[in-house]
């Protein structure tokens, strides 16, 4: 197989995203310029579609209102009130030939006499095949309106003609001679004319059920499906006798969508205006057909558009792109060198930091393998002074006793109390130096401290300074280990002392207390006092502010370190050139039978 040529694929890969770019640009136009066009067009066309309806419902109600009052007028004619009052075979033929002159006259259907029973007396039809003479029109709303409220009106096909037909009825004559005078107008031409005019109109009852319409598959159908109660009332006026309104299948699939069926199957878009006195819908239909055929246009030219306005985007990107390439080449050249010169920078550093680190690591071993070799001859000149030291003692008390003279007694005393003074810096460098087991005992602060005074007692005399000590009564007790913590003293009290050694008039002064439930062991100095940026270090191991050579910088680290041990802390704080006091807080102990506890 031919080997993939490099390169290859990304030009691939980008042609296709262009394509994609092209397409989703196209898409987005296309589908905006149609939502928006479509939108508009059915805004277009409902607006169109609600201006026919105020035409068509002023139509109707102006048809309508023409015989609005006919049933009062042709009721004041004796002709008629005679057929009500008296109805015999002269004044019935009488009325009969009134009715049928005002018939003619009026361009009304058909006007027709009821008796209070609802039997036609006298009809405009009286000569002809569909005479309504001597039928019971009672069932008829348009009757029992007219006895119940004097005026009745309603629509529905004829029993006797079959020919619907709008009804108005008038109630005619007094006390017990009473009867209705019925007019039916034929609306049939207005539907004519919307047959003519293929307009999608039809007029509804208010059970919307379509009885007049433009389109012929609409009639008799109704809105939406009749319930049970509906029909049987319908049945019972005979409205549309000889229609199946049960059979009939709605024209909408549910009251809120007027999405109608059109004459070859196209969907027509409706609207809706209400005749509040009967409570007819009047609906007008139009295909969108064309609003959708206008839509599909413009979303066809806004994604023609978008795709060249695309186009030319993209080459001007692209030449954008070239020219912003070529000047960042220099740049990204420029800072990588400036990048490679940095971190070769950082590499020197990092290796004199290490190479310093390394330097100091061995200088601290060094001096620590000399102190512990100091430490360990010091224990071994410490053993070797006590026997000679407790020899001298011996030699001096029994000098004491075998001499007479006062003056002599005095120096031997003088010169027992400085040896009992040196056996007892003896005993304690002979504790310091031996290893403390770990396990933590009651123990004296107070004793802790005179410890640790009589070790810095040489160190005291040569700065200059006795430290005054101020101890708490009753003494704070606690648990720790005596020994360790009368390092933590000794430390604390030669810092002090190192504080104050070339300050005049300096002090130091340690104190001890056991107030809310901590022990504490306080050493102030009036030195040279601590730097702020110092403070936050001068626990961390082989840190220290003293001149080179003089202190390790372990003495507070290893003093931290035992007092967290005791579960206590060291709190510093320090006024630079003014003094300097250290707290060690440790838990306090009652007793030991607490301990116990």
């Amino acid at each position: 197989m031919p080997e993939t040529m490099p390169g290859k694929p990304k030009p691939m890969i980008a042609s296709r995203r262009i394509v994609a770019i092209f397409l989703a640009v196209a898409c987005l136009a296309a589908a905006l310029a149609f939502t928006l066009t479509y939108r508009l067009g059915l805004s277009s066309l409902d607006a169109d579609l609600d201006q026919s309806l105020i035409l068509t419902r002023r139509s109707i109600e102006s048809e309508i209102e023409r015989f609005r009052h006919l049933p009062e007028i042709a009721a004041e004619d004796a002709r008629i009130r005679a057929a009500l009052n008296a109805p015999g075979p002269s004044a019935i033929d009488a009325a009969n030939q009134y009715l049928e002159t005002v018939t003619g006259k009026s361009g009304a259907a058909d006007l027709f006499l009821l008796d209070g029973d609802g039997t036609a007396i006298a009809a405009s039809n009286w000569n002809t095949g569909q005479s309504f003479v001597g039928n019971n029109y009672a069932f008829r709303p348009y009757f029992r309106d007219a006895i119940a409220s004097g005026k009745g009106r309603f629509y529905a096909i004829g029993v006797t003609t079959g020919k619907p037909g709008y009804f108005l009825s008038s109630r005619i004559g007094t006390g017990e001679r009473t009867g209705v005078l019925a007019v039916k107008i034929d609306l049939k031409p207005l539907e004519e004319t919307w047959k003519s005019a293929r307009s999608a109109t039809a007029i509804a009852d208010r059970d919307g059920v379509v009885f007049l319409s433009g389109i012929d598959d609409w009639l008799y159908r109704p809105f939406t499906a009749l319930d049970e109660g509906t029909l049987v009332r319908l049945a019972e006026v005979r409205t549309y006798d000889g229609v199946d309104l049960a059979a009939a299948r709605p024209l909408l699939d549910s009251p809120d969508r007027l999405s109608l069926p059109g004459p070859d199957n196209s969907a027509l878009r409706g609207r809706i205006a209400r005749i509040e006195a009967d409570g007819w819908a009047v609906l007008s239909a139009a295909p969108t057909s064309p609003v959708l055929a206008t839509a599909i246009l413009w979303a066809t030219g806004a994604a023609l558009v978008a795709m060249a306005g695309t186009g030319f985007g993209l080459i001007v990107y692209q030449r954008r792109q070239l020219v912003q390439l070529r000047l960042r080449q220099g740049a990204l050249l420029e800072a990588r060198v400036a990048e490679r010169t940095r971190e070769l920078a950082h590499e020197i550093e990092a290796r004199r930091k290490t190479e310093a680190d390394l330097r100091a690591a061995q200088e601290t071993l060094v001096h620590t393998e000399k102190m512990a070799a100091l430490g360990r001859m010091s224990a071994a000149i410490v053993h070797e002074m006590s026997q000679p030291l407790a020899a001298m003692e011996a030699t001096l008390a029994a000098a004491e006793l075998s001499t007479s003279e006062d003056k002599t007694t005095t120096r031997i005393g003088t010169a027992r109390n400085l040896i009992r003074r040196m056996q007892r810096t003896t005993k304690h460098l002979k504790s310091f130096s031996r290893k403390e087991p770990n396990q933590l005992t009651l123990t004296d602060l107070n004793r802790v401290v005179e410890s640790a005074l009589d070790l810095v007692a040489p160190r005291a005399k040569a700065v200059g300074v006795t430290p005054a000590f101020a101890p708490a009564d009753p003494a704070p007790m606690v648990m720790a280990g005596p020994v360790r913590l009368e390092q933590v003293c000794l430390n604390l009290l030669l810092n002090a002392l190192d504080a104050v050694e070339h300050s005049e008039g300096g002090t130091v002064t340690i104190t001890t207390d056991n107030g809310n439930g901590a022990a504490r062991v306080t050493v102030t100095d009036t030195g040279t006092g601590i730097a702020p940026d110092d403070l936050a270090r001068v626990t961390e191991p082989f840190f220290s502010t003293k001149i080179s050579g003089e202190g390790l910088g372990l003495g507070l680290s290893i003093s931290q370190a035992i007092v967290t041990e005791f579960g206590g802390r060291i709190d510093i704080r320090s006024d630079p050139g003014r003094s300097t006091t250290v707290s060690v807080v440790l838990p306090l102990a009652q007793s030991i039978a607490e301990v116990a506890e």
